[in-house]
């Protein structure tokens, strides 16, 4: 259980603080609700290249990294299809700092045609690295685009291509920093040895008067219901053959969403799981495999991923997937083995909340989904999930019918 305050700014600041006496250390998170999904899809990625572009500087911190280090801190950030979150920890004695250097990048931020072109080329380096020149880096973004048609979770964060990176303009990118790097658009959340209201007062000081934005997003668009199954191969000079395989589940705050990614632990969350016994330890069709939830705010996926063994057919591996899938319809699973699950999950989550650092992420995303305390009460969702209700829920949602398939096919090996 976490205890926490929330608070708002009356320019639509969200603050949620957390009091933790274990920790010198305090952590500062900004979710800013914008991620891929936000995009125009004719300037894709322009989410993710914003945020490189947040450490370019400001009007009074022109070297946001160096104020950090010098202050004992760390800081960092990510972005998502749904959302943007900046971090750092540093001494709590610094906290003031951290809040000044987040309010003044959130309303005065240097852009210019040359932290554009600089961070330009650092987002197309990592584009070219970690997608398009590493193996396997770019299968899951060509898995979206089979497994989503209409909503734009069908891009990647990266975005669809570099050329859409090329052509963003500086007002591109200062249009998207005005509507959505703005109070009314951020959850703030802070945890360490803080005092409540002290805490909240500095966050006033420094956030309270920039002004709110008016934020204009892409319409809603629904995904289609899927009708049959899905399939492509690509040809790529990988080590060995692979494939992922996806199933659309429900949002992140659906009630059933336990139910999917206690499944996939059921499935493939680590070396005890059905598919890797089965598949990688007694028949050795694979050299890894795994299954995983994709946890989105919109329509989400569950994935199922290996990498085959030399001289063994697609076929087979695919045929072994269903036999468990399957006997998971047919039979269910034990209470027992359901049990040692739902025990794996209450560790890592446990486990989670002894760091003030996921604690505030933690914090801000649960705000950011739906409600703070949704924090408080998912143990107790996955607590309560019944081994007949993972039979239902796979017998409805794991079918040929709703399952979009990519065969990754090594270069030369002359296997169709």
């Amino acid at each position: 259980m976490i205890k926490y305050k929330k608070y708002h700014l009356d320019n639509g600041l969200r603050v949620i603080i957390h009091k933790d006496k274990s920790t010198p250390i305090v952590a500062v998170n900004l979710a800013f609700d914008v991620g891929a999904r936000d995009e125009d899809p004719n300037i894709t990625g322009l989410a993710h290249y914003f945020e490189h572009l947040m450490f370019s500087g400001s009007k009074n911190a022109p070297d946001y990294d160096v104020q950090v280090q010098n202050a004992g801190g760390q800081n960092n950030a990510f972005t998502t299809n749904d959302y943007t979150n900046y971090y750092l920890t540093l001494p709590k004695n610094n906290l003031e700092l951290a809040l000044w250097l987040e309010a003044d990048r959130m309303f005065q931020l240097n852009l210019d045609e040359k932290s554009l072109e600089v961070q330009r080329q650092v987002v197309i380096e990592e584009f070219k690295q970690r997608y398009l020149n590493q193996p396997y880096g770019n299968n899951l973004a060509q898995l979206r685009k089979i497994t989503y048609k209409d909503h734009p979770y069908k891009w990647a964060t990266i975005g669809q291509d570099i050329s859409h990176i090329e052509k963003v303009t500086l007002k591109d990118a200062m249009d998207f920093y005005k509507q959505f790097y703005a109070p009314n658009n951020c959850i703030l959340s802070i945890c360490g040895d803080v005092d409540y209201e002290k805490t909240f007062n500095m966050v006033k000081k420094w956030f309270a008067d920039i002004p709110p934005s008016t934020i204009s997003r892409q319409q809603k668009i629904q995904e289609r219901e899927q009708k049959g199954p899905r399939a492509e191969k690509v040809e790529e000079p990988v080590p060995l053959n692979a494939f992922l395989w996806s199933f659309k589940i429900g949002k992140r705050t659906d009630s059933e969403f336990p139910l999917a990614d206690l499944t996939s632990d059921i499935l493939g969350r680590d070396e005890s799981s059905l598919l890797h016994q089965k598949l990688a330890v007694e028949l050795k069709l694979v050299s890894n495999i795994s299954a995983y939830v994709t946890g989105d705010r919109g329509p989400g996926m569950l994935v199922i991923s290996g990498k085959v063994n030399d001289g063994v057919e697609f076929e087979q591996v695919e045929k072994e997937i269903w036999k468990i899938i399957n006997e998971l319809k047919e039979v269910g699973i034990s209470n027992e083995n359901l049990l040692k699950v739902k025990n794996k999950f209450e560790t890592a989550h446990v486990y989670g909340e002894m760091n003030v650092m996921n604690k505030a992420m933690n914090l801000g995303y649960a705000e950011l989904c739906n409600d703070v305390e949704d924090i408080n009460r998912e143990l107790l969702n996955y607590q309560a999930v019944k081994a007949q209700e993972i039979q239902i829920w796979v017998q409805e949602k794991l079918t040929e019918n709703a399952q979009s398939k990519l065969h990754v096919i090594k270069t030369g090996n002359g296997q169709k």
